[in-house]
This record gives C-alpha cells, structure tokens and sequence, in this order.
C-alpha cells in the first residue's frame, strides 16, 4: 500500500493512465459477467398443466398406488402359476430299528443280503441309517372350481388396484393443482398488499404534505398512519403464508420442501363443459366406484370357492428317489406314479357354514357398491352446483372490482380539488383492496371447483382447465398486471401535481372540515 501511494504522489501522469486502466478492466469484467448471466436461459414458469403433470410422475402417493397395482398383477399371477405341475426336491435321514424299515431300507439301498437276513434276528435287528433324496412331481387336475375361482379374485383385485392407481393419479394431479393455485393466490395476495401499502404510503405523504401547508388537520394524517401500520402487518401475514404455500406444493410435486418454484399468474377460471346430467353420467364411471364393483365381484365368487370345498378332488404325481446310507448317495433308486381322489363325506357343517358366510359378505359388498355409487351422483351434484356457484361469484366480483376502482379513481380526484376528505380517500384505497381480494378468493375458488367437478365425476383434472385462460393470459375485464391502477403510487404521482394547484381550493376545504 504504501509503495502504491509513493507511486501515485511521485508519478501523478502514470496514476492518470492507470486509474483508466483498471476501470477499463473492471467494465470488462462486469460486461463478461452480464453476458454470462444473459446467456444462462432463465427456468421456465410452473405451469398449472406441468404441476399436475410432474405430480402424476413423481408424486408418492402415485407410486405407492403403482407398486399395489404390481403386487396385485404377481399375486394374480401366483394365482395361475397353481394351475402348473410343482416340482419340488427333498432329503430325508432316517435311523431306525423298526424290524420292518430297516428291511425295507436295506432293499431300497439294494444291499439286502438274504445270508445276513437268515443269519440275523429279524425282529430285532441292528439300528441302520438311510438317506433318500427324492424328486417330486404334483398337478392338481380337478379342484371342483377352487383353483378357477381363485384366480379369477387375484385378476379383480390386480384389476381393481389398476382402477386405484388411476385414482390416485387423478388425485395427486388435483392436491398438486390445489397447491398450486394456493401458492399463485398466495402470491398475489401479497403482491396485492404490497401495491396497496405503496398507495397508502402515497396518501398518507400527501396528507402530511398538507398538514405542513396547514391545509389538513393533524387526525387526517394520524388516521393514514395507522392504514399504512394495518396493511403493512397484513403485507407481511401475505408473505408467509407465500412460503408456507410453497412448501406446500413442493410437498404435493414429490420435491424437497425447500424448492423453490415460480409460477405463472393465475389464470382465468374454466368454464364448466355440459350439464349436470353428462357429469353424473361421467360419474358412473369413476374409478375408484369401478374399483368396487370388481371388489364385491371378487367377494361374490367366494361363494363358489366355499361351495367347492364339497366336491371330489383328483391329483396326480410321481416321485424319484435315490436311497443310500448317506445323504444325496446314489445307493439305489426307485420311481412311482400315483393318482389321487377323494372329498369329504363329513365336515361337522364346515363348509355349509363357508358357504352361508360368503354368500352375506358377498350380499354386504353389493350393497355398499349401491352405496358407494349413491354417494358419488352426490358428490358430483354438489361439485357441479358448487363449480357454478363459483364461476357466478367470480363474475360478481369482477364487476365489483371494477366499480371499485372507479370509486377509487373519483376520490382520488375530488381529494385533489379539495372536496373528498382523506378519511374518503383511505376507505375508497381500502375498499378497492377488499374488491382485489374477494375477486382473488373467487378466481382461486373457481379454479378449485372446477377441477373438483372433474375429479368427483372421474375425469383427469387436467380436462377441467382446458377451457379456460392461458396461464399469465388476463381475464377479459380484468387490467394488466404491469397496468398503472387508480390508487397506486404511479397514479397519485401523476395527480399530485394538480393537486398542488388547487391548494386554493384544498385550504377552504381544510377551512369546511374544521
């Protein structure tokens, strides 16, 4: 350092030439790194259509429901695998004294000696070992209709679980819409206030402004202060129901809770395709409704199942055995192939019982499909008549929003002759957020509704949006986001000046209030 100042003292003409120098590197390097940061592509916007997409995709709810569609497919296909011969492979050690196993254990490892056998006791022989190694074939070939009926439960429920995982899908496409659009309606909600707490700011400086001049009295001001302390503390509420709101969908997307996401803005709510009796015909098909239909099929082939458990059934197998003193020896061997036939003459009431307790699960599971089916034409009712109600109350609200804005608009102006009080102006600023707000909530509701109305009948969530507005398209009616608003700083800016010039009138009406 202190080289460096002797330097610039000594040598005043080098210090010139190299201050340039090294501002010169610094707009270069400050240039390179703005080309950097141009040249990165910026992400692209979340859009409604992609979250219900990256949900069906990555969502665990969606991948628990596929993992129970797999376990189902191999239980139904250990189901048909009953139907195969069964090759299985044991070993058996034996040591024994028994007078007729050890005869026959000696003829099996074909060592019989019939000299030994004369020459010995043969009721009381010496204890011998034997180890055969036997190769089994079985095949059930009649099982008086168990085995088809058993199979034909594992392929309902395989095709039940595929009708669940449907759902699922369908529902982790709509949790995921939901958030989304609770973090779209979060965010502007915040943004909402962030605006109005700039326009509150701006009347209360002008109100101070005023009351400097002696033109307002000092409750006008103080009465702006507190606007501007409510909307601030409302400000902040906004935010942090923002971030919750994210980790919200981060959640429903299969994301950490600590992603970040940027949204497009909310778009218009879809109009409702068809009437109520299409709908509830689209509900007959949902299917989770679907899903118990194949259940209470399943449970009422359990009536055959019970009612097999009666009739004769037949099997067949061979076997191959290698007999020796040791085990897997190869001493001697031996083959037979037998046939099996048989059922029960008496059961103490067993299978009757069977039977009677199938056929009462068999008619309880009809008569909660009844049910099942019942509460759906509900449920698509009220979401029908709740989606209307909502896409009513959103248009309400846009009219209302833009009446209020006017309000707000004329205040404004009548403040700046000096007519309107600054109480007037802070309820028309006041009154037009409320409008902004409740056209929010209605936007939001609407969009909610909607795909409720396709989720209750069955249908993708994603045909509920194909209707409405682009993602970060405005609503017909509705002003641009960018727009310059009656009450925003932009705005009272633009009038202050005249405001200014009719402090004449302002001070008779400062004169009229007190």
């Amino acid at each position: 350092m202190g080289l460096q100042r002797r330097h610039a003292v000594s040598s005043r003409g080098t210090w010139r030439v190299a201050a340039p120098s090294a501002a010169a590197l610094v707009l270069a390097l400050a240039g390179a790194l703005a080309g950097t940061a141009a040249a990165a592509p910026a992400a692209p916007a979340l859009t409604l259509e992609r979250a219900m997409a990256l949900a069906r995709e990555g969502a665990r709810p969606v991948a628990a429901a596929e993992a129970r569609g797999r376990a189902a497919e191999a239980r139904a296909d250990e189901a048909r695998a009953q139907r195969l011969p069964r090759l299985t492979v044991t070993e058996i050690w034996l040591r024994t004294d028994s007078p007729a196993e050890a005869f026959a254990l000696q003829l099996n490892q074909e060592v019989f000696s019939f000299a030994e056998f004369v020459a010995s006791d043969p009721n009381d022989p010496d204890p011998i070992e034997a180890a055969t190694t036997r190769f089994e074939v079985s095949l059930p070939l009649y099982t008086g209709g168990e085995l088809n009926g058993r199979i034909r439960q594992a392929e309902l429920a395989a095709e039940a679980a595929g009708a669940g995982a449907s759902r699922a899908g369908d529902g982790a496409a709509f949790a995921a819409a939901e958030a989304w659009v609770r973090l779209a309606q979060a965010r502007e909600q915040a943004a909402l206030l962030e605006r109005s707490l700039a326009t509150v700011e701006a009347h209360a400086a002008r109100a101070r402004a005023y009351v400097e001049q002696g033109m307002l009295v000092a409750s006008e001001l103080l009465r702006a202060q507190v606007e501007v302390a409510r909307v601030a503390d409302l400000a902040v509420s906004a935010e942090g129901a923002a971030r919750t709101a994210e980790a919200a969908l981060s959640l429903r997307l299969g994301a950490p809770l600590g992603s970040s996401w940027e949204l497009a803005s909310l778009p218009a709510p879809p109009e409702p395709a068809g009437d109520l009796e299409i709908w509830l015909a689209r509900g007959g098909e949902r299917p989770d409704l679907a899903a118990g239909r194949l259940g209470a099929e399943a449970v009422a082939l359990e009536v055959a199942v019970a009612r097999a458990g009666r009739r004769l059934r037949v099997g067949l197998s061979a076997r191959y055995d290698f007999v020796d003193d040791v085990p897997f020896g190869t001493g001697g061997d031996s083959a037979a192939i037998q046939a099996m036939a048989g059922f029960d003459l008496f059961a103490g009431g067993r299978h009757r019982a069977a039977v009677a307790a199938a056929e009462a699960e068999a008619e309880a599971a009809a008569r909660e499909v009844e049910e099942l089916a019942e509460a759906v034409r509900l449920e698509v009712r009220s979401a029908y008549e709740a989606a209307a109600t909502a896409r009513s109350r959103h248009a309400t609200a846009v009219q209302a929003l833009a009446v209020a804005a006017e309000v707000e608009r004329i205040t404004s102006e009548r403040f700046g002759q000096g007519v309107a009080r600054t109480i007037d102006l802070i309820d028309a600023a006041t009154a037009r957020r409320e409008a902004e707000t409740r056209e929010l909530v209605a936007r939001a509701e609407a969009h909610l509704s909607a795909l409720g109305l396709a989720l209750a009948a069955g249908r993708p969530p994603e045909e509920a949006i194909a209707g409405g507005a682009r993602a970060g398209e405005p609503e017909p009616g509705m002003p641009e986001p960018g727009a310059a608003e009656a009450g925003t700083p932009e705005s009272v800016a633009g009038r202050s000046d005249d405001a200014e010039q009719q402090s004449g009138a302002a001070a008779g009406h400062r004169s009229g209030e007190e």
